[in-house]
């Protein structure tokens, strides 16, 4: 007999999505009857399949409201239910770095009496064996020192200026992991759908190739006992050697092997925190997502476009509403100290750029600004979590008078001109500028780049190079790290850009 039950996302201190629709869902007996009832709102539905789902009618924002759920003689009362906006917030670790972790976690002490919520999906696989008991003591917890010190930072700062904008509680469905690719958060079904896309598939079967499930299983939990002996050796290395190399803690401690051999068994891999995660919330009912993910599919930078665009799509669809906004921020500047700069991480930004221009209800925050040298999570999370709710209020929720605080310069056009290129720029009242204008860059017929200086012109920037006296081709902060000299008056980052993709030189 299926034990009668919400699913885990519903809990005491949740929040449910105002004046919209609310899915309450879960599992039960075949035939049997469930019934939700909720400030005097009843509704029922047939279990099927071993699952129930019901639809509340809309509601306007409130607190203190409690939602019982009955099948037959069987009650669950959940309490302290708020009506507020709700919000997932999604990818890899940039997404995850805590609250306590961040350069403004002195918010854990310093806020009073705010009205955010989190759940956090919890991080593990199906094919773990506790996984449902675990998932049993997941929950909503209300805003403290003690609860909100491993929230998301960037999903806490975007609702702390939603809920003070709005007045109303706001709740963050926490679902991201460290290290993740797009791809893990999408179906098979969708990456099956290009040849590029399904690479990320083809990694899996290919490790797969020829062996039972029981020898991968075997192969991830030796791995696993391998990674905790590593994990050890490198933390003693880097105690003693703080500014060693990756090279050098590497020769000391072994191969790290990370991440792995790709399996079900293994979260780092395609599809599997897709079915582990995004599947246990949905289709918990929300007013869209966050995303902060891409430093992990870096490998393959050509395909992130398809990539990221599909997990929107993906996420929308099993959400059943196409029109779900999505924000997300760009990639900051980062490098580490030893790495050649292969400029995919320019890629992935362009990506994400086109992602912004070619998808309909998404926004953009820039954070070209905010990466740090030799490090891929920078500390300062509010700047992030800020530039996100910027987008939602103006873009999700109608804020008009936000539209010149909402983006930087965002690169449009250019004229041929004075023996140089003249750029436009859209969501631009002019610029600002710290210290020596630098990361311009022109091009001629050979294609072969040089440092340009840039004069600005209003709400325009000409760029010459002696060097080249017919240019074709420009970009800007074309590098995976390098100085942020330009800015739109309000303050945010110009945007990095090239005129022309390599497709279409």
């Amino acid at each position: 007999m299926i034990e009668f039950k919400a699913a885990a996302v519903f809990s005491d201190n949740m929040v449910l999505q105002r004046e919209k629709s609310v899915s309450l869902f879960g599992q039960g007996e075949n035939g049997k009857t469930v019934c939700a009832e909720i400030d005097g709102i009843v509704r029922t539905t047939r279990i099927r399949n071993g699952q129930w789902l019901i639809k509340l009618p809309a509601h306007k924002a409130g607190e203190g409201y409690s939602l019982k759920l009955t099948c037959g003689n069987e009650e669950r009362i959940f309490k302290n239910v708020a009506y507020g906006e709700v919000w997932l917030a999604g990818g890899q670790s940039n997404m995850e770095l805590e609250l306590q972790n961040c350069s403004e976690k002195d918010a854990l002490v310093n806020d009073k009496n705010i009205n955010v919520r989190f759940y956090y999906t919890q991080k593990k696989t199906l094919k773990e064996k506790d996984f449902f008991e675990c998932e049993k003591n997941t929950g909503w917890s209300e805003f403290s020192a003690e609860n909100a010190k491993c929230w998301s930072a960037v999903g806490y700062f975007f609702a702390r200026e939603l809920a003070e904008k709005l007045g109303v509680t706001v709740g963050i469905i926490g679902c991201n992991w460290g290290g993740t690719s797009a791809s893990y958060w999408m179906s098979r079904e969708s990456l099956e759908k290009d040849s590029d896309t399904n690479e990320y598939l083809l990694d899996m079967e290919r490790t797969a190739e020829g062996k039972t499930d029981e020898q991968i299983e075997k192969e991830w939990y030796e791995y696993c006992a391998y990674l905790d002996e590593w994990n050890k050796k490198s933390q003693d290395f880097y105690a003693s050697h703080p500014n060693g190399t990756w090279e050098e803690c590497q020769a000391y401690a072994g191969e790290s092997r990370y991440p792995g051999p790709p399996s079900e068994y293994n979260p780092m891999s395609a599809t599997v925190l897709y079915n582990s995660m995004i599947k246990r919330v949905c289709p918990y009912t929300l007013k869209g997502f966050i995303y902060y993910q891409g430093e992990s599919d870096d490998h393959r930078p050509n395909t992130y476009f398809k990539l990221f665009r599909e997990l929107i799509q993906v996420w929308r669809n099993d959400w059943g509403d196409n029109s779900l906004p999505f924000l997300f921020v760009q990639l900051p500047m980062h490098r580490y100290k030893d790495d050649i700069d292969h400029k995919h991480w320019c890629i992935i930004r362009e990506a994400q750029m086109k992602v912004f221009q070619t998808v309909r209800n998404t926004g953009i925050a820039i954070a070209l600004d905010k990466g740090e040298f030799n490090e891929i999570h920078p500390k300062s999370k509010l700047p992030v979590g800020h530039r996100l709710a910027l987008q939602a209020l103006y873009g999700v929720y109608g804020f008009e008078n936000l539209r010149e605080h909402a983006f930087g310069p965002i690169y449009k056009d250019y004229d041929i001109k004075d023996g140089g290129m003249e750029l436009s720029f859209e969501y631009c009242r002019g610029f600002r500028t710290e210290g020596e204008i630098k990361g311009f860059e022109l091009a001629g017929e050979d294609k072969e780049f040089r440092n340009a200086e840039a004069e600005i012109r209003g709400d325009r920037i000409f760029v010459s190079c002696s060097e080249i006296k017919e240019p074709l081709y420009a970009r800007y902060c074309w590098t995976n790290y390098g100085e942020v000299t330009v800015f739109g008056v309000n303050g945010l980052p110009l945007a990095p850009f090239r005129t022309a993709t390599d497709d279409e030189k």
